[in-house]
This record gives structure tokens, sequence and C-alpha cells, in this order.
């Protein structure tokens, strides 16, 4: 692992869905932390303009970054894929499939100015399978692939395509929980901690303060390197 090299022997990294605009808040945080995330992106999404309405009534801005704007708000973070239209893979025809992965990361490839490598599955519940899995990995160019299922652990894991994240952002009293356990533990062997969510859902489920009180916790720590998904799982 390329942390390992480094002389580390644990990561913390982070991973964001749908490229909406409350990722221009999360990334200044990130980068006054010291701390590195994996943006994933809709291609053909950019842009448009949305509203979700929660079950108590609450309004959420749910708008995209523009196009042109992709390569400047992420800047020194990673941009990564999410399909072209977030549709669930698993219902989706083989060829619709791969075109909704591998032309999400041909543009967004483009719009980056590096060629992008990494993915997260879109929609909640079932949102892949094992047709899914090999058809990403044998007709695209992604190489590591994010599920939503967190599973609590530090453990790497062997199957990048399936990569299950520890946490969710939006619980904030597990994650800092969980970090509390990471800072502490002493280890001979690579531990990760991967964070994962959506930056729209600070505005409504964790509030940005306490995403900075997170953030104050585990940065600026000599043991830990900070990286996105790209330097630290592949």
């Amino acid at each position: 692992m390329f942390f390992e090299a480094q002389g580390k022997k644990k990561a913390i990294t982070f991973s964001y869905d749908d490229g909406v605009t409350q990722d221009i808040r999360l990334v200044e945080l990130l980068n006054k932390y010291g701390l590195k995330g994996t943006f994933n992106l809709n291609a053909e999404l950019l842009s448009k303009r949305g509203i979700l309405v929660r079950r108590d009534g609450r309004r959420i801005s749910h708008y995209k970054i523009h196009p042109e704007d992709v390569a400047y708000v992420y800047e020194g973070h990673e941009i990564a894929a999410h399909t072209l239209t977030h549709p669930n893979l698993t219902q989706c025809e083989d060829g619709e499939v791969i075109r909704q992965v591998e032309e999400d990361r041909l543009r967004l490839s483009e719009l980056a100015g590096y060629e992008v490598l990494g993915m997260a599955y879109p929609c909640g519940g079932v949102n892949h399978d094992d047709r899914v899995v090999d058809l990403i990995k044998t007709h695209t160019g992604i190489r590591y692939s994010r599920t939503i299922i967190a599973n609590e652990s530090f453990d790497p894991q062997e199957d990048l395509f399936r990569f299950q994240p520890t946490v969710h952002s939006s619980g904030f009293d597990k994650m800092m929980e969980l970090a509390r356990e990471f800072l502490e533990m002493k280890t001979e062997t690579p531990k990760i901690f991967y964070i994962w969510g959506h930056s729209y859902e600070m505005d409504y489920a964790v509030d940005w303060a306490r995403l900075e009180e997170f953030f104050q916790l585990i940065s600026h720590r000599d043991d830990i390197f900070y990286g996105t998904n790209r330097e630290i799982l592949l």
C-alpha cells in the first residue's frame, strides 16, 4: 500500500457522492485540516438543480457543481465516477451498465485533467451484484469501487470492487467513537479509517460545526497518512 511506503501503518480517507455545491464548503474544511477526500460525480447531472425534501419537511439544496468548475473545486482531492445519471445498476441491461460507468469515467477524466480510476456505486439498498461487478471489471477502466455497506472495521480488504467503508458521516457519535479507537490504536499491520457520505447531509444530519470538531480530532497526527481513496487503495 502507498501509505506504507510513506512509513505509515494507519490511513484516513473520505468519500463523498453526487457532486453537490455543499462540496465547496466541505473541500475548504478538508483543506484547513490537511485531510483528503474522493468525490464521486455524475457527469450528465452536473449543473442540475434540485431540492431534497426530508421527512420532517425540511428542504435541502441539491444543486450540482458546474462542469467548468469541477477541476477547480476538487483541486488537491480525487474525482471519481458515480455513473452518468445515478441509476441502480442492478436494474440496467449489460450495455447500459458499461455505458453509465465508462462514459462517466471518460467525461470526468476530461474535466479532471487526469484519468479517473475510482467509483462509488449509486443508489441505496442493493446497488451492485456479481454481474455488475464483473461488467465493470472487464469492460471499463475502473479499478476500485465503494459500496454503501459500512462495516465499522479498519482492516484492509482484498476485493477493491466491493470496498466497504468504515462508517457513514451522518452517524456522528459512531464516527467519533471509531475515531478515538483508531487514534489510540497501535498496529504493526495496515489499518484504514474510511468515512463516506454526502456533503448536503451536513445541512440536516450532522451540522458543520460538529464535522469540524471531528476533523480537528483526527488531523495532524504524525502516525497517520491522509490521502484520497486512490492514494490509499492502489
